[in-house]
């Protein structure tokens, strides 16, 4: 069961908001627990034993946690009333000592439930790698690997565990003993599949609290998922067949087709992404919680920098306050910087340092995405044009100063988008083919051999896709088009809607639900598409 299967849409998130309502207050944090449970056992069956294990984790490191601060907080207290001329000296002794045993159980929770993720996503990819190594050394030994079954959303609430644990450790949120608080934080369904990876702060207290349903927040929320659910069957699902077969026989296609290959793939993942972010968002709203935003409209991004403070917002945001940050801000790299500006500067002194800190992050990005060389390769070649892009940016300041060029201009920041869209194609590529050295081959063929032949002769129309299909994606991507130039614009178009008398507003309504009725792609033959990020 996924979140656009109609058991789902039609009986689960149905019963699941009858429930969560027509209960006392106090119950319904309960309800969307057991919900997103028994959300989580229909997809994964016994493999809900890992979810539990990551809840319990982190619920006794916040026990454990409050037990020493009430121990630290007791023996300040003491400290308070001794009379000593080193009572700064003291409580500041008594802070770190308490600090440290902290840290401790933060290092054991992180390593704990870091590695559960690693040993179910891993250690296939590892074991293999080892193996290709023995052999290549000629060593006969081989150990076993092994491929283990991975439940739902792991990546994605590994994730939250561990920035629970750090921001309690920092002091950013109070150690919590509900379990019950906790294991919604982690588990709530509307976004255990695919995120937005959400903080603590953000949603836990809200999520528990079981605010009733308003008026406002079912109209608004069951409008984004009625859009998102547009977006994810008729256009991402619709692409799918004819993506898979250019990836999959591109031995026998020439350039031109491999191009189109791309580019549709890359509107399928958005497509799909953005789709069902929408559609948990929009849940989100309908239980009265705010899930933060995942996507930004990305393909008006003028650097690979911008684009990734636009597409899967709340993993660059996850990457950059727990890795970034704590990198370099660090001891030896604030040290390191201090001498670095001193011999190449200001800009390049602290350029430097802060690369291991970007190199680490996008490697993480890398692995995070998927056990495979083609997933640490897409981490590399964004972390490369993120460097390339600071490294080369005071020069192209300099030239465009020298050539008079205003890049306030149209149709600069238009050139901006452009290279950006299509250095997004190429990562995208890697990204989607069947194994790194399949990338290489595609782009190779895709540079060597293009040619617009294969297109201009229909033979893209015997890919699994008619006239008819491609007509319908270009229409209704040129509607979502429109829609994200006028958000790009600071339109709030839900408002606009909203303000409009009840025929009109419920007008455009009846159209959207009919387009995903007429236009989604299912019924007799279709198989079905999972959410794609739900396989990362």
């Amino acid at each position: 069961m996924t979140y656009t299967d109609s058991a789902f849409l039609f009986c689960f998130f149905p019963v699941a908001l009858v429930l969560y309502n027509i209960l006392p207050k106090k119950c319904r944090g309960t309800v969307l627990l057991l919900c997103s449970y028994a959300f989580f056992f229909i997809i994964s069956r016994k493999l809900i034993v890992y979810i539990l294990a990551s809840t319990f984790i982190i619920w006794l490191y916040s026990f454990i946690v409050k037990k020493i601060q009430r121990k630290r907080d007791t023996e300040l207290e003491e400290c308070k009333k001794e009379d000593s001329k080193n009572v700064k000296e003291e409580k500041k002794a008594i802070k770190e000592k308490y600090k440290k045993k902290q840290k401790i159980f933060l290092i054991i929770s992180i390593l704990i439930n870091l590695g559960l993720l690693v040993v179910l996503k891993y250690s296939g990819f590892i074991g293999n790698n080892i193996n290709s190594i023995l052999e290549s050394f000629k060593v006969t030994n081989r150990i076993n690997v092994w491929h283990l079954a991975l439940p739902i959303g792991i990546s994605f609430y590994t994730l939250q565990t561990i920035s629970y644990v750090t921001d309690v450790h920092k002091g950013v949120v109070k150690p919590d003993t509900n379990i019950g608080r906790l294991a919604l934080y982690l588990a709530f369904f509307p976004q255990i599949m695919e995120g937005p990876i959400c903080r603590y702060s953000e949603t836990a207290e809200k999520l528990w609290n079981g605010e009733r349903t308003t008026y406002e927040g079912l109209t608004y929320g069951l409008q984004r998922v009625i859009f998102g659910l547009g977006k994810k069957i008729i256009i991402a699902d619709r692409l799918n067949i004819l993506v898979n077969e250019i990836f999959s026989g591109y031995a026998g296609l020439d350039g031109g087709m491999i191009a189109a290959g791309m580019i549709l793939y890359t509107l399928q993942l958005y497509m799909d992404f953005s789709g069902v972010m929408d559609m948990a968002i929009g849940m989100g709203e309908v239980f009265n919680v705010k899930l933060p935003e995942n996507f930004k409209q990305p393909f008006f991004s003028k650097s690979i920098s911008d684009f990734w403070t636009r597409w899967h917002i709340t993993l660059g945001a996850w990457m950059r306050d727990y890795i970034y940050y704590p990198v370099s801000m660090s001891n030896i790299s604030k040290k390191m910087t201090t001498k670095l500006r001193k011999k190449i500067g200001n800009y390049y002194g602290p350029l430097i340092t802060s690369t291991v800190a970007l190199f680490l992050v996008w490697l993480a990005n890398g692995f995070w995405h998927g056990s495979a060389w083609s997933f640490i390769f897409y981490g590399m070649y964004h972390f490369t044009l993120i460097m390339l892009g600071r490294i080369f940016d005071p020069l192209s300041k300099k030239i465009l100063n020298k050539l008079h060029i205003d890049a306030k201009k149209w149709w600069y920041k238009l050139f901006q988008i452009v290279r950006t869209i299509i250095l997004v194609f190429i990562g995208e590529l890697f990204f989607r083919a069947e194994g790194l050295k399949a990338g290489f081959t595609m782009f190779k063929i895709m540079i060597s051999k293009f040619s617009f032949r294969s297109i201009a002769n229909g033979e893209l129309l015997n890919l699994g896709l008619d006239i008819k299909d491609l007509v319908v994606v270009l229409v209704f991507t040129i509607v979502i088009l429109i829609v994200s130039i006028l958000k790009e614009k600071g339109i709030n178009i839900r408002e606009k809607i909203a303000k409009r008398n009840i025929v009109l507003r419920w007008t455009i309504y009846l159209i959207l639900i009919i387009s995903v009725i007429v236009f989604g792609a299912y019924g007799v033959g279709y198989i079905p598409v999972d959410p794609m990020y739900a396989n990362y």
